[in-house]
C-alpha cells in the first residue's frame, strides 16, 4: 500500500452537484484534501473542513463547512474512490490527534459515546494504541479516548465500555473475537503507564514509599495536575520537591502570588517529562515548523510508511514520529530556564504548570513554568475542580500545544492551524476549555500582573 508521499495517482471522473462547482469534474486526492476540477473551475476541499464522508447508490457525499458536495456517475470506481478518500481523511484525523505508529489491536465494530448528555454512534474501525483507544468513523464522531484518565472498564457480550474521570463513557460493540484482545491490550497499556508514572514521581522524589507512590499515581496519571493540598496529605516531600522545581523557574513569582490570592491547598500542580529521544522540557521539542507538508496546518513532512488495516477508511502509519507543531511544549524556551538536576549538568526535563482558582471559584488562572508564557484566564462555571479535570484532558489531547487553548475561532480556521481545528472538532474537553477562555495576562512587574489578573477575575 503506498505511503502518504505516494498516494495513488488515480484521477476519477464524476458529476458534481454542490454550492461551488457543478457538472463534469475530475477528482484527485492528496494528503491535504480533495481537489475537484471542472473545465473552468477548481475547488479544493481540505480535510480540515470535511465533517463527514458518506456513500450510497454509487454516489459519494462530502459534507464540509462550505456545503454539501455530491459526486455521482462514478460507476464501478465509486467504492475505490470512497475508500481512498476515507483512508486519506482518517490519516489526517490521526495526525491531528497526535497518533502515529501501528495500533496494538484493531477491529471494526459499533462505536457510541455519551459525553455529558451528548450522544452519537456509528460503525467504525476502532484501535488500541499505546496510550489511547481511537474510533475512526469518517465524520466528526471520531474519538480518541485517553487511557490515563480511565476510571472504569465494563465488559459485556462482545463489547466493552470505557469510563473517564469526567463522566464520559465510550462503548465499542460487536467486536467479535477481538473483544478479549482489546481488553487485554488496554489492561497491558494501563499497567505500563502506571509503571512509567511511578518511575516519574520517584524521580522527582526518591524518598517516596511504595504506598505513597501508588497513591500519587492515582491522582497524577501521566503527570496530570492535582490539588497541592491532596498531594501534600499523601506525601509532603513530593509536594516540596515540586515546589522546589517551581522555585527555580520564572513561574516562582506568580506561584507565590497565587498562594497569597487564593487558598494554597486548592492550587493544582501538574508535571510532564519530555519523552522525546534526547529531548529536554527546556529545549525546542515540538516547537519547530517543518517544510513540505502536504497537509495544511501540519508542519513537517507527511508521515512515512503505511499498512492497510484491512478496513475501509483507515490507513495506519508504521514506525513514524509526529512532526513538530507550532506553539509546542517548549515554545520560546532556552536552557537557562531549566532547573539543574541533582547529579547532572543538564536542565530539568520536567515542565510544570499550575491551575489556580479565584477566591470565589468562578475563574481559573493557568500558568506554565516557561519563559515568555502568559497567564491564561478561564471561566469555570463555578466548578473549579471540574474545570481543572477538563483542562487536564485538553492538554493531554493536544500534547501540551498550549496555544490551542487560547486561539480565537477565527485564528483556529487559518490554514496554519488546520490540524488544531480538526482536533478541536473531535475533542469535547478542548471545546469546553476553549469556550471558557476569558483572556491572558502578560508578565511584567508582579504588581501590574496581579492587578490585571484581578480585573479578569471580577
Amino acid at each position: 500500500m503506498p505511503n502518504d508521499d505516494q498516494l495513488p495517482g488515480i484521477e476519477y471522473t464524476a458529476q458534481a452537484f454542490s454550492p461551488l462547482i457543478n457538472g463534469d469534474v475530475r477528482l484527485s486526492i492528496d494528503g491535504g484534501g480533495l481537489t475537484v476540477a471542472a473545465l473552468f473551475d477548481v475547488v479544493t476541499i481540505t480535510f480540515a473542513e470535511i465533517n463527514a464522508i458518506e456513500t450510497s447508490n454509487l454516489s459519494v457525499t462530502v459534507r464540509a463547512d462550505s456545503g454539501e458536495y455530491i459526486f455521482s456517475h462514478l460507476g464501478s470506481w465509486s467504492e475505490l474512490f470512497y475508500d481512498e478518500l476515507c483512508d486519506a481523511y482518517n490519516k489526517a484525523v490521526l495526525r491531528s490527534l497526535f497518533i502515529s505508529g501501528r495500533p496494538i489491536v484493531f477491529a471494526k465494530g459499533d462505536c457510541s459515546f455519551d459525553e455529558n448528555g451528548a450522544t452519537a454512534g456509528s460503525a467504525a474501525p476502532v484501535h488500541v494504541y499505546e496510550n489511547n483507544v481511537t474510533a475512526l468513523p469518517p465524520n466528526l464522531a471520531a474519538r480518541r479516548v485517553p487511557l490515563c484518565f480511565l476510571t472504569g472498564l465494563e465488559i459485556g457480550n462482545y463489547e466493552l465500555t470505557l469510563k473517564l474521570d469526567t463522566g464520559e463513557s465510550y462503548t465499542y460493540a460487536r467486536l467479535g473475537y477481538e473483544t478479549q484482545p482489546f481488553v487485554d491490550a488496554i489492561d497491558t497499556q494501563i499497567r505500563k503507564m502506571r509503571e512509567n508514572t511511578i518511575a516519574a514521581v520517584r524521580e522527582i522524589d526518591p524518598s517516596l514509599t511504595t504506598a505513597q507512590a501508588s497513591q500519587l499515581v492515582r491522582l497524577v496519571p501521566r503527570g496530570a495536575a492535582a490539588p497541592i493540598g491532596v498531594l501534600a496529605e499523601i506525601a509532603p516531600s513530593f509536594t516540596a520537591a515540586l515546589e522546589r522545581k517551581i522555585t527555580a523557574t520564572r513561574a516562582n513569582e506568580t506561584y507565590l502570588a497565587f498562594r497569597e490570592i487564593c487558598d494554597p491547598s486548592l492550587i493544582w500542580i501538574g508535571f510532564k517529562k519530555d519523552e522525546t529521544p534526547g529531548g529536554e522540557a527546556n529545549g525546542d521539542a515540538g516547537a519547530g515548523v517543518g517544510a513540505g507538508s502536504a497537509f495544511p496546518g501540519m508542519p513537517g513532512g507527511i508521515l512515512p510508511g503505511g499498512a492497510n488495516t484491512g478496513f475501509p477508511g483507515i490507513l495506519i502509519d508504521d514506525d513514524s514520529e509526529l512532526p513538530g507543531m507550532p506553539g509546542g511544549l517548549a515554545d520560546g524556551m532556552s536552557d537557562a530556564d531549566g532547573v539543574e538536576n541533582e547529579g547532572s549538568a543538564g536542565p530539568d526535563p520536567y515542565l510544570l504548570w499550575m491551575i489556580a482558582p479565584s477566591p470565589d471559584g468562578r475563574f481559573a488562572a493557568v500558568e506554565f513554568a516557561m519563559k515568555d508564557s502568559a497567564t491564561f484566564v478561564y471561566n469555570t462555571g463555578g466548578d473549579f475542580a471540574t474545570f481543572a479535570r477538563k483542562l487536564n484532558h485538553a492538554l493531554e489531547a493536544i500534547n501540551f500545544r498550549r496555544e490551542v487553548i487560547q486561539l480565537s475561532d477565527a485564528e483556529l480556521r487559518k490554514p496554519e492551524y488546520a490540524a488544531y481545528y480538526m482536533a478541536a472538532k473531535r475533542t469535547k474537553a478542548l471545546q469546553f476549555v476553549r469556550a471558557n477562555f476569558k483572556g491572558r495576562v502578560i508578565h511584567s512587574r508582579i504588581s501590574a500582573w496581579k492587578r490585571k489578573l484581578e480585573e479578569l477575575w471580577n
